[in-house]
């Protein structure tokens, strides 16, 4: 099993150095990582719900579509969800649902579109425990990241995969993401030999992932990025500045 200190020799070689690498993994500064993190998930405690809800719902309709489509009709979502209000959303009749979906301004998706209301009663749900869940997102710890994923997946719909996982990095919440560069470099390293979603793969990558952090102290972001930069195809450079 590879050290911290390998991949991260294997990703200045790729990148172009210390300077670029680190640049490429979000300047971070030696000694404030921890103070930086804290503020990462203070920003995701600070959200609204309907926020959360508009990025799940974003990287649901990303999920096997072309990015740029649903960047460019995402302000039309908004108008059409009520700017993702919890209440509203619970609200609509299956009749308003339908006529929403055949709305030629959004991505007619039934089938997509009917997870806005699962997942606003999934939010809505935690809301009942008395904290919003942005709070519950940003409190969930980062050692069981996996535990988080699994809660998406089980109480929401469609955020299985690597779909939950995108929308809690957009958010502000410190994850790793399992891109096929990472998958082989698991793969490679005989950390997993299964596949890759099941309870005892996720358990020994969560496992992986949390040692590499303990070596480090660079957060599962950047240690997701530096794996990736590491392995596979992806040669390009940054300049030094």
């Amino acid at each position: 099993m590879e050290t911290f200190q390998k991949i991260y020799s294997l990703a200045c070689e790729r990148k172009g150095g210390k300077h670029a690498l680190e640049l490429l993994l979000g300047k971070r500064i030696l000694g404030k990582k921890l103070l930086d993190d804290n503020a990462a998930e203070q920003s995701v405690a600070e959200l609204s719900d309907d926020r959360i809800l508009s990025v799940f719902t974003k990287q649901v309709f990303k999920s096997g579509f072309v990015w740029r489509v649903v960047e460019n009709k995402w302000p039309d979502f908004e108008d059409c969800f009520f700017n993702f209000n919890i209440e509203k959303i619970l609200m609509m009749p299956e009749e308003m649902l339908e006529r929403k979906a055949a709305d030629p301004k959004i991505i007619r998706n039934y089938n997509k579109v009917k997870t806005i209301t699962a997942n606003a009663q999934m939010i809505f749900n935690e809301q009942q425990n008395g904290q919003s869940f942005s709070t519950f997102i940003a409190n969930w710890p980062s050692s069981d990241i996996i535990g988080l994923w699994a809660f998406l997946k089980k109480h929401g719909q469609r955020l299985g995969g690597n779909t939950g996982p995108y929308a809690l990095r957009l958010l502000g919440k410190d994850t790793f993401i399992l891109s096929s560069d990472v998958e082989a470099h698991l793969r490679a390293q005989k950390i997993i030999d299964g596949g890759i979603q099941s309870k005892k793969s996720l358990n020994a990558i969560q496992a992986y992932f949390n040692q590499l952090q303990q070596e480090s102290g660079y957060s599962l972001t950047q240690l997701s990025r530096l794996i990736a930069f590491a392995s596979g195809d992806n040669y390009v450079q940054v300049e030094p500045a």
